[in-house]
């Protein structure tokens, strides 16, 4: 089977390639997976460039999340069927096909777009665990900067499901009514550079109702933005460093307000608290994806035989939608 692997680290579009690796087999216990979508997320862009948490042994297979279907069951397998549309758990999905056990699987209805499918995984879940960080009611706010990325914009479709209001911050005016329409309290302008301004301009949107929990996903001083407009003992939970600099905090924030700095990664935050957590957040990501609330858009899809334009488009900044990979130019 065709595989992208790449054997060495540096730029995504330069050292990833088509690569032939033995077929997997639909053994006892497992279901193999003919792979039919692949988002490239950051996270992808960051692992072969080296500078992901994790550095993978080489050569390795990138690729966080996908949806395939069902091609064959293994004996003793029970719950799958042929062409049941699935999600593996597991990385290295830009494959032609994988073996799973079951419990490594979402099963999907078979009426679910698979493309959205593919797009599940990570990033919705994601912003639903990151609300969970602070016990919020109904009414309360949310502040958040790159409200327009995948993760914001999940993270807008989950609080309105679940009644808290959102202050979501971009860097430019073209995502302002896509937020709005997607359910954004508030969409506020603003470049990162001046805290307090920030802070105030908060204010008069909130009250005295100020925010108890910002999701920061640019570090520098956009995390110290966030922190200058919490409330008292409010929590910032960062998950991404889009500017590629350390998170500021002013230390007033830290020790006189006691706000607090955290950082968030969807894996360990399984690990460590929310294993009891996945099933209840994917079967409310899978109704929200079978309504049709949950729609992210999709600017380009790619061959494996493109993967080099693909990564260099995903690498691309203003962008309006995904980059998707597939086995075949129609993802068939």
């Amino acid at each position: 089977m065709r595989v992208i692997e790449f054997d060495r680290f540096g730029d995504p579009s330069t050292v990833a390639h088509v690569a032939e690796r033995p077929d997997p087999q639909a053994e006892p216990g497992k279901v193999l997976v003919r792979m039919a979508a692949m988002p490239i997320n950051p996270a992808d862009l960051l692992s072969i460039e080296g500078r992901y948490g994790v550095r993978p042994d080489l050569p390795a297979i990138p690729g966080f999340e996908g949806a395939g279907r069902v091609e064959a069951v293994g004996g003793g397998v029970e719950g799958f069927a042929e062409g049941d549309i699935v999600v593996p758990f597991g990385g290295s999905c830009w494959r032609e096909k994988i073996a799973a056990r079951p419990a490594a699987l979402l099963k999907l209805p078979a009426d679910t777009d698979i493309e959205q499918a593919a797009m599940l995984k990570a990033n919705p879940a994601t912003a639903e665990a990151m609300l969970t960080l602070v016990d919020l009611e109904a009414g309360d706010w949310v502040i958040q900067n790159a409200a327009n990325s995948a993760v914001g914009q999940n993270l807008i479709l989950a609080a309105h499901d679940s009644g808290f209001r959102t202050v979501n911050i971009v860097r430019r005016d073209g995502p302002v009514a896509m937020l709005e329409a997607l359910g954004a309290d508030a969409v506020l302008i603003d470049d990162g550079t001046d805290p307090e301004r920030l802070a105030a301009r908060v204010g008069e949107i909130t009250g005295a109702a100020r925010p108890r929990l910002a999701i920061d996903a640019i570090g520098g001083t956009a995390t110290d933005g966030l922190a200058a407009a919490l409330a008292e003992s409010g929590l910032v939970v960062n998950y991404g460093l889009l500017s590629g600099e350390a998170c500021r905090i002013d230390p007033f924030h830290l020790v006189f307000r006691d706000v607090r700095l955290r950082g968030f990664w969807l894996s360990h935050w399984f690990q460590a608290e929310g294993a009891g957590s996945a099933p209840e957040i994917y079967r409310r990501l899978a109704k929200r994806l079978a309504s049709g609330a949950l729609n992210t858009p999709v600017e380009a899809r790619y061959s494996f035989e493109e993967i080099s334009d693909a990564l260099a488009h995903a690498a691309r900044p203003g962008r309006s939608g995904k980059i998707l990979v597939m086995p075949t130019s129609d993802g068939e």
